[in-house]
């Protein structure tokens, strides 16, 4: 192989990769947006489970066991829980976990926890739905 060739090779190889370079550098930010996106819809669905626990607790019989409400309410706690799933290790005011100050919020009716979800959710941009 003469040197010319080699050279020639060699050149078509650098365009190669910096091409390649550009393409893992686009899909990160296209990963970036995504997961951006995801967590946002994470965080709206999270706001959306607790506002309708919120409801379903100020619901006529939502504390009388074996009514419809109070069943209601069950199922309101189980959709807050499985939607904090993916968001539990996230930070909140006060030092603590989002999945812990859920689990005081919901479990205990902890107020000041409570205080603490819900100005996560209005941090997010999610207040309108919780209350």
């Amino acid at each position: 192989m003469s040197r010319g060739t080699r050279g020639r090779g060699r050149g078509t190889v650098v365009p190669v990769l910096a091409l390649a370079a550009v393409a893992v550098v686009t899909g990160c930010a296209s990963s970036e947006g995504e997961d951006e996106g995801r967590s946002t819809e994470l965080r709206r669905r999270y706001c959306l489970e607790v506002g309708r626990w919120q409801e379903a607790l100020r619901a006529e019989g939502a504390r009388t066991p074996g009514s419809p409400a109070y069943e209601e309410v069950g199922s309101a706690v189980r959709a807050v829980f499985l939607a904090t799933r993916p968001l539990r290790d996230e930070g909140v005011t006060g030092g603590h976990s989002l999945g812990e100050e859920t689990l005081w919020a919901v479990e205990d009716r902890n107020d000041e926890a409570l205080s603490l979800v819900m100005r996560y959710c209005a941090d997010a941009g999610f207040e309108t739905l919780t209350g």
